[in-house]
């Protein structure tokens, strides 16, 4: 089993007795500083932020993003580097939940008889090991001695015997996957299952979108660079950009003007599906409007977008995130969720659009890198719920497609029933729609890379994405 590895203040006059107050610096600044050269972690205190935010997610029911959010507004005096630490130990705990706890299961004799706080403390000890930092120095910054600490020298031999159990009992386990999930991954990844999920228990990226409304990939670079921010191309969008530094990106001054949003490359590769024309675009499913705000600049603010959701406060999201893109051809609009009125919201449209883009809700399994706690909340239940959804969205949002226009289906799943199947059901129902190969949008050499049959399929140990699914169906003139 791999083990992972602002302007300066004007000076006072000649002769004042007051010196001249210092230059300020941004927090940006501050953080990058503090990157290159930090200070020793106190652990005490990583390790009880730690505990607490895990504690949120995993025995409450919070989701992670929103539980270390809570966690670490509370924790101000901890340093920059030290909430980093918290962030990187809860998320890398939960990608690896299954493989550690089966782990201490067998390294540490009683361990589900353990209190609760004891077992999170050992498991948040195991999953640094496992990640690749030193026994000892992990037995010591977590406080650890006796059978404790002996559990976690112990843990290699555990490891064997993970590795010693058939392929179908330990691929559940090593992937830490829920066996029902599991099944799902391996007929959706055959034999490159177990590679597919060593890329999923990674983190991902720091990617960001260009803005285009205010300047392209190269002006981007340079003015990330000038912030102190490594970055890099990304090599399948032409609008996307790897962030090296670890930095907080909401902090940087292009951020707050405009000049990018952070957005996986896949979700950018789904967005340029659309080839959204200077016409009238849908984005049926807008959120908080990551992809509208690129549909925008593929328009290059001209003719309408419509941006459409349930939720009031995503879309006051959207509102506030297009004023900082300079965004002005957005016409956003809360619909109710399911009923007749869900079909009068939308009537107005109906035969209009150029293109309509159904990124629908999902299972999120494509996006474990970055939500690894998803896996333990879905149940088939959900998963069922999601695939009447999405056949039901698809549905409602094809009539605003006018003859002779584009009807755009995504996902961040990679399961083939909310994928391939989802659109089999619709074509089944609607033979004045027909694929479009995606290749004839993205190009053969880029389509060639990203494709499954005439479908974007993405996977992060194929492409180093999140998982996407997206499909072109054309409606008949």
């Amino acid at each position: 089993m791999k083990k992972p590895n602002r302007p300066p203040s004007k000076k006072k006059p000649s002769g004042s007795k007051y010196p001249a107050p210092k230059a300020k610096i941004s927090r940006a600044a501050h953080e990058a500083a503090e990157a290159r050269s930090p200070r020793p972690l106190r652990e005490d205190l990583v390790l009880q932020a730690s505990l607490e935010a895990y504690a949120l997610v995993r025995h409450e029911g919070r989701l992670a993003d929103r539980a270390l959010d809570f966690t670490l507004r509370r924790k101000a005096h901890l340093y920059s580097s030290e909430r980093r630490a918290v962030s990187e130990r809860v998320y890398a705990l939960l990608r690896r939940q299954r493989t550690v706890d089966y782990l201490l299961s067998h390294a540490r004799r009683g361990f589900e008889e353990l209190q609760t706080t004891r077992q999170d403390v050992l498991r948040l000890a195991a999953s640094r090991i496992l990640h690749g930092e030193p026994t000892a120095t992990v037995a010591k910054d977590s406080a650890l001695t006796g059978a404790d600490a002996a559990a976690l020298e112990a843990l290699p031999e555990a490891a064997a015997a993970l590795d010693s159990l058939p392929r179908d009992q330990r691929f559940p386990v090593a992937a830490s996957l829920p066996d029902f999930l599991a099944r799902k991954f391996r007929e959706t990844f055959g034999d490159d299952a177990e590679r597919a999920m060593e890329a999923m228990n990674e983190r991902a990226p720091l990617t960001a979108r260009a803005n285009l409304l205010k300047g392209d990939r190269t002006a981007l670079q340079k003015q990330l660079a000038a912030e102190g921010v490594e970055n890099q191309p990304t090599p399948l969008s032409s609008m996307g950009l790897w962030l090296g530094t670890r930095v907080n990106a909401f902090s940087l001054q292009a951020f707050k003007d405009g000049l990018f949003e952070i957005q996986d490359e896949g979700s950018q590769l789904l967005g340029m599906l659309v080839d959204a024309p200077p016409t009238r675009v849908v984005d049926a499913c807008a959120g908080a409007g990551g992809k509208t705000l690129q549909l925008a600049a593929q328009m290059k603010n001209r003719g309408d977008l419509h941006a459409l959701d349930v939720d009031t406060t995503r879309i006051e999201e959207l509102r506030k995130r297009a004023r900082r893109a300079g965004v002005h051809n957005v016409r956003t609009q809360v619909i109710p969720p399911e009923g007749p009125s869900a079909d009068e919201a939308i009537a107005a449209l109906k035969d209009k659009a150029d293109r309509v883009l159904v990124d629908a809700p999902c299972s999120g399994t494509g996006t474990y890198r970055r939500k690894p706690d998803a896996r333990y909340r879905l149940t088939p239940e959900d998963l069922a719920t999601h695939v009447a959804r999405q056949k039901a969205l698809l549905e409602r949002f094809s009539t605003m497609v006018k003859p002779g226009g584009r009807l755009i289906y995504g996902t961040c799943s990679v399961l083939r029933e909310e994928n391939e199947a989802v659109v089999e059901d619709f074509l089944s129902r609607h033979p004045n729609f027909s694929v479009r190969p995606i290749s004839a949008e993205l190009g053969p050499e880029l389509g060639e890379k990203v494709s499954q049959g005439p479908f974007l399929r993405l996977a992060p140990h194929l492409h180093g994405t999140d998982g996407f699914f997206g499909a072109i169906l054309v409606r008949a003139k």
